[in-house]
């Protein structure tokens, strides 16, 4: 039964995370409104909102702060991780689409492999350069439509893409001993609203001209819907993973970027050309080969 807890939380949680991609796309099009503006909004009324639902269940929010070695590791997360992944990420669609952002954000595996194979100071094994080469492979076809003269996508598009995958690896490996010891809603929470007050100091949010542009209904109801779906999407994706193993959270979350993919299309009428589409699905097909060849091979060396 927890089981089957953890496949749904992972499938709503990525088809939700899917779905902000197009959402954020289309407000920052239509209306104007900068990376900056929206993700401090997001983030800082996110995070406050969860950390009153969890005061309000007489969650223990503080306890966190009264060990201080637990406190420098949880800003690190907020700024590195939680800011990271969401602001690399809305610049990538911003230079790109939604579809691209959310692909280029499954490079992460392949960061992964190269930052532990560096720490650990050897080359990584034959499954995993296969795995990498694949998804490079794939990610070419994407990038370039099968032409080396070709670049589909902006410099600053593919800037903000290899970011988004290095934060989310970050985002991934860091917070493991964190959620560990205080639970992934308390983390969720105060990540959110240090990566958005953080983001504010930054770009004083206060003094923004963008203000006037919440007074329409449309965008107010857009930014809200952005704020409710990614939240629950961070929170499901965290919580599935006390009841499935990574990989199977690795696999499950493909369903990302076809989530983005098909709103994309019924949506603002974007289709990628057809190498694309066979670029973007060699990149899913390697990531989960990686995903699976590294379980068969824990399972071998366990046995």
């Amino acid at each position: 039964m927890d089981r089957i807890k953890g496949i749904a939380m992972i499938l709503a949680g990525a088809m939700f995370w899917g779905a902000t991609g197009p959402l954020m796309e289309w407000t920052m099009n239509v209306y104007g409104i900068s990376v900056a503006f929206l993700l401090t909004i997001r983030l800082t009324i996110a995070g406050a909102f969860l950390l009153l639902f969890l005061k309000l269940k007489k969650v223990r929010i503080t306890a966190v702060f009264r060990q201080k070695f637990w406190i420098r590791p949880l800003l690190l997360f907020s700024v590195f991780g939680m800011l990271g992944v969401q602001y690399s990420f809305v610049s990538a669609i911003e230079a790109s689409n939604a579809v691209v952002a959310t692909l280029l954000q499954f490079l992460a595996p392949v960061y992964i492999i190269l930052f532990i194979s560096l720490r650990q100071k050897k080359a990584p094994p034959l499954y995993q350069v296969v795995g990498m080469l694949g998804t490079l492979a794939g990610l070419f076809l994407l990038l370039t439509n099968g032409r080396l003269d070709e670049l589909i996508v902006s410099g600053m598009a593919l800037f903000w893409g290899v970011m988004v995958g290095f934060a989310f690896s970050f985002y991934t490996l860091y917070p493991a001993r964190l959620m560990q010891e205080w639970g992934v809603l308390v983390i969720v929470g105060w990540s959110m609203l240090f990566g958005g007050i953080f983001l504010g100091f930054i770009n004083p949010v206060f003094l923004s001209d963008e203000w006037p542009i919440l007074m329409n209904w449309e965008v107010a109801l857009a930014v809200l819907a952005i704020i409710v779906i990614g939240t629950l999407a961070f929170v499901l994706f965290l919580s599935s993973m006390r009841f499935i193993t990574a990989v199977e959270t690795s696999i499950l979350s493909a369903i990302e970027p076809l989530t983005a993919m098909v709103i994309a299309v019924f949506w603002f009428n974007q289709i990628l050309a057809p190498v694309q589409l066979a670029g973007a699905f060699i990149m899913l097909l390697f990531v989960t080969w990686l995903s699976l060849a590294g379980s068969k091979k824990k399972k071998t060396e366990m046995g």
